[in-house]
């Protein structure tokens, strides 16, 4: 008997096709074709080839800034995942206070990112700010917008802050999926508390922690708003990521040609670094359960 196809199930499709095409791919295109051309007004471009491209990779500029984003990440992502797990690990299963817990952990998540900022920038602030009359009470001289490092803590507190609740939700996510009945055999067998976490629960939890990891990955390497808005990317240059790096060249200077090609370039490294480690857990993942 012959197979028929259903294609009315496109038009169900269509509106979500041409909203993708309309918020992402357009606006790609208009990247990629200012990051070959150049321009000197008057809405006339002179094609350029991959020269910006070259300009980008050779700067010492972009290089630092990729740099600080590299040392970012592996710094946030290194105090969230363990706090996030050793904090759901923490919380109840049953009762009135998984509600209460789960709301609470919510909270920083639905604040918006210039909120953060802001928050955080009063937050640090020597004169009014509780954290930092906290730290010259103790005897550091803490000054974010003078200090690099001071700037780096603040920036590294605020992430901790605002996005460990995510592993949080998503490690409990899987704790709370683990049956009851490899408990009672890790009771009936005498393991001890270590041992439940390293045979049971850790490896229970793996698929959604390589999802935290890649969200928080993600995140991190592309974050703007809240170091922006906290330290401007200063002092100096010490918090000037690639985004920030790159809003500034495209506004601030208004070199739209490098700025699309930082772009492009940007774009490309965190797909690459996601695709990569994507591949490989789901590689291990796949080599412990044969």
């Amino acid at each position: 008997m012959e197979k028929t196809w259903n294609n009315k199930a496109w038009f169900m499709v269509a509106p979500v096709v041409l909203l993708v095409a309309f918020s992402a791919v357009i606006p790609l295109m208009t990247v990629v074709n200012y990051s070959v051309q150049d321009t000197f007004g008057n809405n006339e471009f002179f094609w350029a080839g991959t020269q910006w491209f070259e300009e980008v990779l050779a700067s010492e500029r972009f290089h630092q800034a990729l740099m600080r984003n590299l040392i970012f990440s592996a710094i946030v992502l290194a105090i969230e995942i363990p706090l996030g797990i050793a904090v759901a690990l923490t919380m109840p299963k049953k009762g009135w206070g998984v509600s209460a817990c789960l709301v609470t952990m919510s909270l920083p998540l639905l604040i918006p990112w210039n909120v953060v900022g802001t928050i955080w920038q009063v937050f640090g602030r020597g004169d009014i700010g509780l954290f930092g009359r906290a730290m010259n009470a103790i005897g550091w001289d803490y000054n974010y917008g003078q200090d690099p490092f001071d700037a780096w803590v603040t920036v590294i507190l605020m992430d901790v802050w605002h996005w460990t609740s995510l592993v949080v939700l998503l490690a409990y996510a899987g704790l709370v999926s683990i049956p009851d009945a490899y408990y009672q055999a890790a009771k009936i067998d005498g393991a001890s508390r270590w041992a439940v976490f390293r045979y049971i629960q850790f490896p229970k939890m793996g698929r959604v922690l390589q999802i935290a990891v890649l969200l928080r990955f993600m995140d991190s390497f592309m974050i703007y708003t809240e170091p922006f808005v906290v330290t401007g990317g200063g002092p100096g240059s010490s918090t000037t990521f690639l985004s920030i790096d790159l809003v500034k060249t495209a506004v601030g200077q208004f070199d739209l040609g490098p700025a699309a090609a930082m772009s492009i370039i940007y774009f490309l490294i965190v797909l690459l670094v996601s695709w990569v480690f994507f591949t490989v857990t789901t590689h291990a993942t796949a080599d412990k359960r044969s």
